[in-house]
């Protein structure tokens, strides 16, 4: 299951955490060192007792409280049949050094019991965006410290990184709002009325996407939930368009999954739009938001150059629920105090660079923002620490990495290791290619490259921070296979890539001579011949004949 996370440090000193970024949530908690009944996370466990500012919530009538009405409580259930149960506490959260919002005092829960889901992830816990007293906006907006807007940008299918922005932004000028109804539910949902499948419209009532809880934005799920009716018609559609792909199975065995071959293995992501419909989502204010693949499919993990759907049939209830997989590479503004959400394509990727310049990174309200660079299933997008050479495009990162196993014992494992590192990193396999490595005593050094997706040219300096620090920080937790393992030195080398007309330019100008070099001789030999015909009328060689005659097209 792919999802989408940020850093955030509680206490003091303060403590270190890879939260989920949940718009469907109203409570952030992380792992409580008493919990019992929680699983194995990349962080260690919230320690209360060893920051000197945290604080129990006591109990009181505006929460529920434990058996002994001593302190407040949380609980929440999810429709995948995960919970988390825990105790509320006050501490100081900060949210590291790219942000400009300073450390504040928030609630938040300290889990005690989790199941499912988020007993088996790695991310250590949920960081609650949606409606509510406790979530983390509503805390931040009451003290007056951002307006009451956040946004948030997912990377798209090859590239993870995104970006989170807690207050307000100015909009780019080619971003369009729908309405967003406050009182309708308690998510943030839109009116979504049509979809349309490679421009034609499905034969759906409207009101199919108002049931239940309407048609709400979850960035905490990763795929789309529709109405049975609605998913019949979508899967439908989408199938008589690809009737010349072969259908596959899918991943697991125990989903029935509708995959598609597209014949070959290496079809990228910016190819997929040629081969793949397009998906148009249609609102009340007839406002249209353009699905490209990336928003609808996932890359099948055991057959290259094949997809499946990322939309399925919510069995659950009636409700339609758009997850992360619908605005991949889309800003999306999430503007409460004016009751709508907005939407502007681009590249998630670079976002940090594109809002700077579109004048996005100052507030609307004039209120502090803060911004968290998030790459995908771990922490915020770099440090300072890891400062490049400037904005460069970046064709290759070298990691030279130690590891506490010898050499005979890594050798086979070796591949094992490779798809690891890409499944942590969320790029993909063909992404990482090992250089050499060799033996240093009891221990392996290993030499790595990352290079770009297929699809690009380049990595930006933000994914090249991110996969730096994720690696020097040890926010990557190897098997128990491999050791320990540190980062001892990385390099990031600029793309080598020129563009076609500076990197071919010699050869053009070289064959622009040649070319005037040969019509000058051409034209000198028939000035010759005309001479000599005018002298010798009955002789033609045939030597001489034959080879004017196929030059004479490169004179005309």
């Amino acid at each position: 299951m792919r999802y989408y996370t940020t850093r955030l440090w509680i206490g003091t000193p303060p403590q270190r955490f890879a939260l989920i970024v949940d718009t469907g949530s109203t409570v952030t908690y992380v792992p409580c060192a008493t919990c019992e009944q929680c699983g194995r996370h990349q962080d260690p466990k919230f320690q209360p007792e060893s920051s000197i500012t945290y604080q129990s919530v006591k109990c009181n009538s505006d929460c529920n409280c434990d058996k002994s009405r001593v302190q407040c409580i949380y609980e929440r259930q999810y429709a995948e049949m995960s919970s988390s149960r825990g105790v509320l506490g006050e501490d100081i959260l900060s949210f590291g050094n790219q942000s400009e919002l300073v450390p504040q005092r928030a609630v938040f829960g300290c889990e005690n019991e989790e199941t499912g889901d988020l007993y088996s992830q790695r991310a250590d816990g949920i960081m609650g965006l949606g409606r509510g007293d406790l979530s983390v906006v509503d805390q931040l907006v009451e003290k007056g410290v951002i307006s009451d807007s956040f946004s948030l940008c997912y990377g798209g299918m090859d590239i993870g990184v995104g970006a989170m922005v807690l207050g307000g932004i100015s909009a780019p000028s080619d971003m369009f709002f729908t309405h967003s109804d406050p009182v309708r539910s308690p998510y943030y949902n839109i009116d979504l009325k049509e979809i349309h499948v490679a421009g034609k419209q499905l034969p759906l009532d409207p009101s199919i996407f108002d049931e239940k809880h309407g048609t709400v934005l979850d960035s905490g799920t990763t795929y789309a939930y529709l109405p049975e009716a609605a998913f019949v018609a979508f899967k439908n559609a989408i199938i008589k368009e690809l009737d010349s792909l072969k259908q596959i199975r899918g991943p697991d065995p125990n989903y029935i999954d509708i995959c598609f071959s597209t014949g070959s293995s290496n079809v990228n992501v910016s190819e997929l739009s040629k081969i793949f419909p397009t998906v148009e989502l249609v609102f009340g204010d007839q406002k249209k938001l353009l699905l490209s693949p990336e928003n609808y499919l996932f890359r099948h993990s055991k057959v290259r150059g094949s997809y499946c759907l990322g939309i399925f049939q919510n069995e659950k209830d009636l409700t339609t629920l758009l997850g992360g997989i619908i605005v991949r590479n889309t800003l999306v503004t999430y503007d409460r105090e004016h009751s709508k959400i907005g939407f502007w394509k681009t590249n998630c990727s670079e976002i940090s660079e594109r809002l700077h310049r579109t004048g996005g990174s100052s507030s609307s309200s004039g209120k502090d923002n803060s911004t968290v660079e998030s790459p995908t299933t771990s922490a915020a997008g770099g440090s300072s620490r890891y400062a490049l050479p400037g904005e460069i495009q970046i064709g290759e990162i070298r990691l030279d990495m130690s590891l506490s196993i010898n050499n005979s014992y890594l050798k086979p494992r070796i591949n094992e290791l490779t798809d690891f590192i890409a499944i942590e990193l969320e790029i993909n396999a063909s992404q990482v290619r090992l250089l050499n490595f060799t033996s240093e005593g009891n221990s392996s050094l290993v030499r790595w490259a990352i290079v770009p997706s297929e699809s690009s040219t380049y990595i930006s300096n933000v994914t090249a921070i991110s996969i730096i620090s994720l690696l020097a920080e040890h926010r990557v937790k190897f098997p128990v296979t491999f050791g320990n393992y540190k980062l001892v030195q990385w390099k990031v080398k600029p793309n080598s890539q020129q563009p076609w007309r500076q990197k071919h330019y010699s050869t053009v100008i070289l064959s622009i001579i040649i070319v005037i070099i040969v019509g000058l001789s051409a034209s000198a030999a028939w000035v010759i011949w005309r001479h000599r015909q005018r002298n010798i009328n009955s002789y033609k060689p045939v030597h001489v004949a034959v080879p004017e005659q196929e030059l004479q097209p490169l004179e005309s």
